[in-house]
């Protein structure tokens, strides 16, 4: 395997693998075309949770929250949070995020920062004294879902964009294999990102003299039509992850751009321009 050389994005490498018993085996290893799949296995997540649940979670997640998972199985733990991070694809959790948290760590809990926490389920009662917090119960023999929760977290994401994931992620019945199934997944919750924040470039203004453009905050809300995604898009804007994101983006050349968001986002005005010729 050493030897292979790495395959570029939607190539394959084939190895050579001896083994004592059954002789020589050639292993055939393909690397997606865009990394935004690599590492990500969402049906962990939808088999411990509903849709409507895991919109809840990635409700809490988009705005930064504190979030603890609660599961006996440590794989289980590891596997749900690597996928709630998964879900904010184009944007990266900036804060703490433990998949397994050890006893004696266990005053992580108190902090007042966002995190993302994978917690055993024996250890669950110095968790559910804290406010402010999002606790989901991840076990087969649970009594309800949501432990403890802000309260808010139904009323966060705009209701159509909402309805279009939830009709989005029901195509996953049909996926035969695990990796159709993270493709539905991702871009259900990527086409939301397009469809709220997917018109930020035209906000980034660059000065002639070249140097960092500057992101036009006010307007760039100000531009959307729906008033419940102007009202979320408003709280989005103030995360770590959004202001991450919109610095990296200060800093390109403008231009056409590389990237399976940017791909999704001309894709969608591309989409939007025909329906609009159609009207007229």
């Amino acid at each position: 395997l050493r030897e292979a050389p790495f395959p570029a994005p939607g190539h394959t490498v084939e190895i050579k693998s001896f083994i004592p018993e059954s002789g020589t085996e050639i292993i055939s290893l393909t690397r997606p075309l865009d990394s935004w799949l690599e590492h990500v296995n969402f049906a962990t997540l939808f088999d411990c949770l509903t849709d409507e649940e895991v919109l809840l979670v990635f409700a809490a997640a988009v705005l930064e929250r504190r979030i603890v998972f609660i599961a006996e199985e440590l794989g289980t733990l590891s596997q749900i949070i690597h996928a709630v991070a998964a879900l904010l694809y184009p944007f990266t959790w900036q804060h703490t995020m433990i998949s397994i948290v050890p006893e004696i760590l266990i005053d992580v809990v108190m902090a007042p920062t966002p995190y993302l926490l994978g917690v055993q389920k024996h250890l669950l009662d110095l968790v559910t004294d804290q406010t402010d917090l999002l606790v989901v119960d991840l076990s087969d023999n649970k009594k309800e879902t949501f432990i403890a929760s802000v309260g808010d977290e139904s009323s966060i994401l705009p209701p159509k964009l909402k309805s279009e994931i939830l009709e989005a992620l029901s195509a996953r019945q049909k996926a035969s294999t695990v990796e159709e199934l993270n493709r539905v997944v991702s871009e259900a919750f990527l086409l939301f990102f397009v469809k709220t924040v997917g018109h930020f470039r035209s906000y980034v203004k660059h000065s002639r003299g070249g140097g960092p453009g500057v992101f036009e905050k006010r307007s760039f809300y100000k531009a959307i039509d729906s008033k419940t995604t102007r009202h979320f898009v408003k709280l989005f804007l103030q995360t770590q992850m959004f202001d991450l994101f919109i610095q990296e983006v200060e800093q390109q050349q403008p231009g056409p751009q590389q990237g399976i968001f940017n791909k999704k986002i001309l894709e969608y005005q591309e989409k939007k321009k025909k329906e609009k010729a159609k009207k007229h």
